[in-house]
């Protein structure tokens, strides 16, 4: 039973997962770093050393009982661009390196972002989709992207960025507009139960330039809407019909110029119900779990199964 191990410590989760490759399945542990009350994140030094303290329990959490691993992963870099880089990914990959000389087992490295995708293709059934080229959004507090990703033979996946956001990322408005409104960081589940009470529906229209857009007026739009009066339930469906109409957007703009490629959507925002829906009534596409959608370890495992030649996706 050929098990392989992925830590992943981002921001803003300590997440470790356990592959076992025979049947198929995921094992995950993995916890939120503590913000403090009022506040929508943390330092990296801060971020490090609540990584430190989380990672030793939720390792014995998910090896548990378990035969001995057959490789380890860690996410080593936000994404596969030079330069990108966050001390934080420093604390899981330390620990990767560890069990590896202990173990006497291979040692792999991931970026953060490609392990979203192997995630949301994991859980959605299509790992298949290795093989060939697709579109992938990954959409997240840190990243609002549109990523070509094709197949790269011993790397697994190249990714190259064909559309982002050219200043703020969908889950940072996310959050600020939660923080308006008086919910914890992070804002994203109660803003959509938020936004669930409100009975409007709006037609936006997010700015684009050429492929990319931009989201930084979203924050204002929300703030004056509030100052207006405007109850906070439909203040909160405001800021998500526009997201799914950006959303909606950017992914015509990608289809046209890769038209019939395959879409997956990933990253911590695409668990949110509305927006999906609203894609969902568009396109045939492949979403991650929400188990699977905000920041964890699991693709980080898969890959590391495919990698170490002990798993082939089918």
């Amino acid at each position: 039973m050929p098990l392989y191990l992925g830590i992943d410590t981002s921001n803003y989760t300590t997440s470790v997962a356990v592959f076992d490759s025979a049947a198929g399945t995921v094992i995950q542990q993995k916890k939120l770093l503590p913000v403090a009350s009022g506040k929508l994140g943390l330092k990296q030094s801060d971020a490090v050393f609540l990584h430190v303290r989380q990672l030793g329990a939720l390792l014995e959490a998910a090896l548990g009982q378990s035969a001995a691993i057959a490789g380890v992963a860690a996410s080593a870099s936000p994404r596969d661009e030079e330069g990108s880089y966050m001390p934080c990914f420093l604390v899981g990959l330390l620990a990767a390196q560890a069990v590896s000389a202990s173990a006497k087992v291979p040692l792999f490295t991931f970026s953060h972002q490609c392990g979203h995708v192997a995630a949301a293709l994991y859980s959605a059934g299509r790992l298949e989709l290795l093989g060939s080229p697709f579109l992938a959004f990954h959409i997240s507090g840190g990243t609002t992207q549109c990523l070509l990703v094709e197949p790269d033979g011993d790397r697994i996946l190249r990714v190259t960025t064909i559309a982002e956001t050219l200043d703020l990322n969908a889950g940072q408005a996310v959050d600020r507009v939660g923080g308006m409104l008086g919910l914890e960081f992070p804002a994203g589940p109660r803003l959509e139960e938020l936004a669930r009470q409100s009975q409007n529906r709006y037609r936006t229209r997010p700015t684009f330039k050429g492929a990319d857009c931009c989201l930084s007026g979203l924050e204002n739009l929300c703030a004056r809407r509030l100052e207006e009066g405007e109850a906070p339930a439909d203040v909160a469906r405001f800021l998500m019909d526009y997201l799914a109409a950006l959303m909606l957007e950017m992914t015509h703009r990608a289809l046209e110029r890769h038209p019939g490629l395959p879409l997956v959507y990933a990253g911590g925002v695409m668990s949110n119900g509305i927006i999906r829906a609203a894609l969902e009534d568009r396109y045939a596409a492949c979403f991650a779990q929400p188990a699977f959608s905000s920041d964890n370890a699991a693709g980080t495992a898969v890959l590391c199964a495919i990698k170490n030649g002990g798993w082939k996706p089918c």
